[in-house]
């Protein structure tokens, strides 16, 4: 068997997430992949990747990897990801490709994951935004939301920002990086870097930054909502269409075993 590992972008608007859902007749991200692949392989596709995202959330550069039978080897020059175009919508494009060691895996093997929160800020919505970013009317306090960002960094209980419907050993997770910036005038953008995630974690803090940030409530009302570690002290959960998963990362001599298709 061969372990092929690629990463993939796409527009999660018109899918229930990443993973099958049975009571949705919107198909899943996972499922498109793994249909698309059938048909290049010509065997089932059994598909594992990063982390799973929910409805109407993208992703920039998701990891994912399956074996296969085939030999590939000798297709030195085979472009496994121009190949794949022709079974797969325009919302998903695969980017790059490598034979992987049986080592690697995609879920097991991340180290670090960095998403970004994108927020259209004006006094009216954009219709050619509103599929990629949330919308706040009020100006927002960037600095304010800074404050509240430096009580997310270390490792601590993130149990306050847990969505139910995910059982999980633990909550408690690192947040490396978590910091507030305008990407232009009017679109203001989170960026959180973190040993993992919970379910739908991001969204939670984000919508409870802007909830206190919009309500004038001070900044270590942050710290204070972490510390009773029960959901229903924090926010509400941002809009789904303003997250991207950015970036996974693995360790650097699992990387250079790769090797590219």
């Amino acid at each position: 068997m061969t372990r092929i590992k690629f990463i993939v972008s796409y527009d999660g608007t018109g899918f229930c997430g990443w993973q099958k859902q049975n009571h949705e007749k919107r198909p899943s991200v996972c499922q498109t992949l793994e249909e698309a692949l059938e048909k290049l392989f010509g065997h089932k596709i059994l598909l594992s990747a990063s982390g799973r995202t929910d409805a109407g959330v993208h992703a920039l550069n998701q990891v994912c990897h399956f074996d296969t039978s085939n030999n590939l080897i000798e297709r030195k020059n085979w472009d496994m990801a121009w190949a794949l175009r022709r079974f797969l919508p325009d919302s998903i494009v695969v980017k790059r490709v490598w034979i992987a060691p049986e080592r690697f895996h995609s879920t097991i093997s991340a180290e670090r994951k960095t998403y970004k929160y994108l927020i259209f800020n004006a006094q009216r919505p954009s219709p050619v935004l509103s599929r990629y970013a949330g919308w706040v009317r009020r100006p927002l306090n960037l600095d304010h939301l800074n404050q509240t960002s430096q009580f997310l960094l270390g490792f601590q209980d993130f149990k306050s920002f847990q969505s139910i419907g995910t059982e999980v050993r633990s909550t408690n997770r690192e947040i490396f990086q978590a910091n507030w910036r305008w990407k232009n005038r009017q679109t203001a953008e989170f960026s959180i870097t973190g040993s993992g995630f919970l379910k739908q974690m991001v969204r939670n803090i984000v919508g409870t930054q802007l909830f206190l940030e919009q309500n004038d409530l001070p900044a270590t009302e942050m710290k204070r909502i972490i510390d009773l570690k029960d959901r229903k002290f924090a926010g509400p959960a941002a809009e789904p269409q303003g997250l991207y998963l950015f970036k996974v990362y693995y360790p650097q001599d699992l990387d250079n075993e790769c090797r590219e298709l």
